[in-house]
């Protein structure tokens, strides 16, 4: 394991796990993948921890996680970490599972991972499931499966204006009558008459992330659109990307950085006059 804060950390939104999930990749790479992809976050997966484990040498290793880096698994960054005691910054190997594309790890780092594919519709619905548990809960309601696939569309409408199970159970049993006839028709009737209007939901806050991304040949900061593959300009052979040094907007141009500190020194007051004051 890493130190407390560093090491691996697993992507959000990953798939299940599949025997094919680094089938794309040559099989040192695809080795290595599945190895990293088997431990649990924080686990050191540095070159020379990675040697003394895996039948490889660091050479081929630091090759293969610029590959795997290359190929979407993987980014190298740092990210801010509230302790008791203070925020510290600490240097983070990112690994998705599911290959991931640049635009997708530029999101990632600011916070606003892009939402995945739906997952697929379960064979019984939830509104089928709560109407087959019934009687389990009230025995006078017991229904058939003839009756749950008959009102399963009513039920899914309230959970559609944002009730929840408690409140759909107690609308259907709570002041019955003692004797009950025919139980899907009073469902049925209860679902009509009861059906509660559309609620609003408020959008959750968005969380504050703190995170970078650096280059994984030269490990140099820069802003995830001028890492593609990982890569910066310089170590991809195209030349320096004025984006990776100029920094948010509104930020010293890097030329103008002493200037404005002898400003900033020039107009501070001796710690002797402040005293005085």
């Amino acid at each position: 394991m890493a130190n407390p804060g560093y090491g691996k950390r697993s992507a959000p939104g990953q798939r299940p796990r599949t025997t094919s999930d680094f089938a794309h990749l040559l099989p040192r790479d695809a080795a290595v993948a599945a190895y990293v992809d088997g431990l649990c976050d924080g686990a050191d997966i540095s070159v020379n921890t990675l040697a003394k484990t895996l039948p490889y040498g660091q050479c081929a290793l630091r090759t293969t996680l610029n590959r795997l880096q290359e190929a979407g698994h993987l980014r190298r960054g740092s990210e801010c970490v509230a302790t008791e005691e203070a925020l510290i910054w600490v240097t983070r190997t990112f690994f998705s599972r599911t290959s991931r594309g640049d635009e997708w790890w530029d999101a990632f780092t600011r916070g606003d991972v892009p939402p995945e594919q739906a997952p697929q519709r379960p064979t019984r619905s939830r509104s089928f499931i709560l109407l087959a548990a019934l009687g389990r809960h009230t025995p006078a309601l017991t229904l058939s499966q003839a009756d749950c696939v008959t009102l399963e569309p009513q039920v899914s409408e309230w959970f559609e204006r944002g009730a929840t199970e408690p409140e759909i159970l107690h609308a259907l049993t709570e002041g019955l009558p003692p004797r009950i006839h025919h139980a899907a028709a009073l469902v049925r009737r209860r679902l009509l008459d009861k059906l509660p209007p559309t609620r609003v939901a408020a959008p959750p806050p968005r969380a504050v992330v703190l995170r970078t991304l650096e280059c994984g040949e030269c490990r140099a900061p820069a802003a995830p659109e001028a890492l593609t593959g990982g890569m910066c300009g310089p170590c991809r052979g195209s030349g320096p990307d004025p984006s990776a040094t100029r920094g948010p907007e509104g930020a010293v141009p890097v030329q103008g950085v002493r200037a404005r500190m002898s400003a900033v020194r020039a107009g501070l007051v001796p710690r002797a006059d402040r005293t005085r004051r």
